[in-house]
Order: structure tokens, then sequence, then C-alpha cells
């Protein structure tokens, strides 16, 4: 995998642990995304497609149903641990927090994200 350039949110402050997100474009592109304090070191593969669907719903622009899943699935255990996996890569998941996960998505409903997935 070539050199990633990770961002994170803006509002995740300096040196605190935050998810980020990079991506690449050869040999197809692709959107990659860690948490810095995973233990784990994982990093989630996924479709640019998938990764609009998922700043779509975190938006509230799109809404997710049983019919309608993101292909990035999200999921809170009761220790308010957040896990991000995807269909596309079985096996890796993705572990952070809550608060982490809250400032991400704000950073998403800011529009941080957006050039990720913006067409040309």
């Amino acid at each position: 995998m070539p050199l990633l350039k990770w961002q994170k949110s803006s509002l995740c402050g300096t040196g605190d642990s935050c998810i980020h997100v990079a991506a690449t474009t050869a040999p197809r592109a692709a959107i990659h995304i860690t948490e810095s304090a995973d233990p784990s070191g994982a990093i989630l593969t996924t479709t640019p497609d998938d990764f609009l669907s998922l700043l779509q719903a975190l938006k509230g622009e799109r809404e997710v149903t049983a019919h309608r899943p993101t292909a990035i699935d999200v999921t809170v255990d009761d220790d308010l641990t957040v896990r991000i996996h995807a269909g596309a890569t079985p096996g890796t998941t993705v572990t952070t927090d809550r608060h982490r996960w809250d400032t991400f998505v704000l950073g998403v409903r800011a529009g941080e994200f957006d050039h990720f997935v913006a067409q040309p």
C-alpha cells in the first residue's frame, strides 16, 4: 500500500487520538479508515461509493434501513466501544470510543471529509 496522507476532523484536538481517513487511487480508488488509538492498528479499506453512503447516512441525507443498509456498518457496544467494519473487508474492524466517534461525525456533518468522494 502506498504511503497514506491521513486526515482527521479539525474538531479533534492536537495530539488526541482520532478517526483518520485517507484515499488512494492506484491500483483502484479506495478510502481507508483507521483510529490512531486502536491497539490492533486496523485499517478498513472501502470504496468511495460505500464511504459516500456512510457520509450521507451520518449527515441524515440517506435513511439507513434493512432495505437500504450502508456497506460500512457501525455498532456501539454497551460499554460505548464503537466498531466500524465493512462487508467488503471481512475480519477488519476499526475500534474507537463514543467520544472519538462523535467527534468524527461532527466533522462529517461539517463537510470535512466530502472531498474524498467529490465528483470531478
